[in-house]
């Protein structure tokens, strides 16, 4: 089966790179690959920080868009990473959070994060369409302009799922304990 997702991120030219490593105590994603939590994302790309500084003083509304677009696309390798190399077990994008160091009369924030969320409607088409909040703060770790933090429901492979080819297997770890027989 073609990857659909991966020739969609080829013909817009993008390249996903490896996602940067998380901190010592925290993990990429929380939860089953079927339901997944992302940790936040910053706009870092190839190990180096880029766009730090507030919104509304170093930074204008479009640039705090490129901010939210490239923590968006470390998003996608995150969950690229997570789901073992392959997107389109994506079913959906379901909460995306954004973080907009600004200026305390910057207002714009919805429009900033915006660069996040129609990342994810171009990549994953309607799989990625979410629920959103963007929330401006005076400041974030690093001093970064935008930090995104998203949730991601990925469907498990189908040789985890089902045994069998009558599609009447049992889901695998599954496993009957004694005296909860249905």
């Amino acid at each position: 089966m073609p990857r659909t997702i991966d020739a969609r991120l080829r013909q817009l030219g993008i390249e996903l790179r490896p996602p940067p490593p998380p901190p010592p105590t925290t993990s990429r994603s929380s939860g089953p690959a079927t339901c997944s939590s992302r940790r936040g994302s910053f706009c870092v790309w190839n190990g180096e920080r880029r766009f730090v500084g507030k919104l509304g003083r170093e930074y204008n509304v479009e640039q705090g868009q490129q901010a939210a677009r490239l923590a968006g696309l470390n998003i996608l390798a995150q969950a690229k990473a997570a789901l073992g190399g392959d997107l389109d077990r994506i079913v959906r994008c379901v909460k995306l959070c954004g973080f907009v160091n600004s200026m305390p009369d910057f207002t714009e924030q919805p429009r900033v994060v915006n660069g996040a969320s129609d990342l994810m409607v171009e990549v994953l088409g309607d799989a990625g369409r979410h629920a959103r909040t963007a929330v401006g703060t005076n400041v974030l770790p690093f001093d970064i302009t935008v930090e995104i933090d998203c949730g991601v429901r990925g469907a498990m492979r189908e040789r985890f799922h089902r045994r069998g080819r009558g599609g009447g297997g049992v889901r695998r770890g599954s496993r009957r304990r004694k005296g909860m027989e249905r």
